[in-house]
């Protein structure tokens, strides 16, 4: 760990701060974690494919180890204070907290979870609107 990490937002164990974001972990960590990996991944993975690929994992009592990749992704891309050791521990031990703790961290950091990531990019990005809809095409 480097002097430069920044601490979590919460704690692992502050799901009172967040009660439905700790309800859907708790009872539908699929679709938590999904939503999760789709922000870390900026986009590149869909909520509904990578959680579902964790839910396939939870099968076979693999998912801890999506789980561990994408808590060290995350750690990685903000700069949050951890460890390798950590991330697995929390990930074998104590993974519905840590997600919750995760889904947190992203609320905190200004994401509607609930919207994805390129609804969250157009609402950050000042300025930058759809073009309108033409009806029948461009006439002279």
């Amino acid at each position: 760990m480097t002097e430069s990490q920044g601490a979590w937002y919460t704690g692992c164990l502050n799901c009172f701060s967040d009660i439905s974001g700790c309800c859907l972990a708790t009872w539908c960590p699929c679709a938590a974690f999904g939503r999760i990996a789709e922000i870390v991944d900026k986009g590149s993975s869909s909520c509904f494919g990578i959680g579902a690929l964790y839910l396939l994992l939870n099968f076979t009592r693999c998912g801890w180890i999506l789980h561990f990749i994408y808590r060290h992704k995350m750690r990685e891309q903000y700069n949050l204070k951890g460890s390798n050791c950590g991330d697995f521990c929390m990930s074998c031990f104590c993974e519905h907290c840590a997600i919750c703790q995760e889904y947190r961290e992203l609320q905190n950091r200004g994401f509607d979870m609930s919207i994805g990531w390129d609804e969250n990019v157009s609402r950050r990005t000042p300025g930058v609107a759809m073009a309108p809809k033409v009806e029948g095409g461009m006439k002279r």
